[in-house]
């Protein structure tokens, strides 16, 4: 398809390395970030050293201000948005449901779900007239529960499943696809960042697969669901989970 790529979370894990790959198979990508300006910048240079232009642009998807800023700064570059990756999102520490407060709650579906729907639906204004592609990044623990860990995290990409469907029904007959993934352990920062860093190396055993996935290996299944290959697919959810 080629254009501009917008890529919320793209900073490091599963955003850095679908970034990387859009700008290998001919894509001008917007590196959306939050505070990881270094791993952004790193990323845009691989970006340019394919041959393709890289977008820095900061940016909070929790906030309508953020996300205003973000897509103000899109519609500077001028260029034609023609696929959104809607990757920005949270885990926090591990915690029964009796233990979590408001205020995790709050973030967690601000960041998961609600960013992710206002971010799509700035997309989707800027796209309804020529067509495009929006991929959505859940999480097999959307069908898992993760039970004693995170079933607040579960719960907000459960939510990103059937929000999945939903808009991928209303802007079909405008040309625009949405699919979603669901990546189960893949060997990512984001195990660290909710204070497990040995977390998905020590469940690799409960993967039929028995080992755990790479973000590229995502970021394959992401670039088909964005490419002409997956011309008729939409609505769809597909596990990228080693069989978990």
């Amino acid at each position: 398809m080629g254009g501009l790529c917008l890529i919320t979370g793209a900073s490091s894990g599963i955003g850095a390395a679908v970034a990387r790959m859009a700008a290998a198979r001919g894509y001008d990508v917007a590196i959306i970030y939050h505070s990881n300006r270094a791993g952004a910048e790193a990323v845009a240079a691989d970006v340019r050293a394919a041959g393709q232009t890289a977008l820095l642009c900061p940016g909070d998807v929790a906030t309508p201000e953020g996300v205003a800023a973000i897509f103000a700064q899109i519609d500077s570059h001028g260029a034609p948005l023609t696929a959104l990756v809607n990757n920005a999102g949270v885990v926090d520490l591990p915690a029964r449901v009796t233990e979590m407060t408001h205020a995790r709650l709050r973030r967690m579906f601000d960041i998961n779900v609600i960013g992710a729907i206002l971010v799509a639906k700035e997309a989707v204004l800027r796209m309804q007239d020529r067509g495009g592609a929006i991929v959505n990044i859940s999480s097999a623990a959307a069908r898992l529960g993760s039970g004693g860990q995170y079933v607040d995290y579960a719960a907000s990409k459960a939510a990103i499943d059937i929000f999945t469907k939903g808009l991928s029904d209303e802007v079909a007959a405008s040309g625009i696809r949405v699919n979603a993934i669901r990546p189960g352990l893949i060997d990512t920062e984001i195990h660290a960042k909710g204070g497990l860093p040995d977390r998905a190396q020590k469940l690799a055993h409960m993967v039929p697969m028995k080992r755990t996935g790479t973000a590229e290996e995502v970021a394959e299944a992401v670039l088909w669901l964005m490419s002409d290959a997956a011309a008729y697919v939409t609505g769809a959810v597909l596990d990228v989970s080693g069989g978990r």
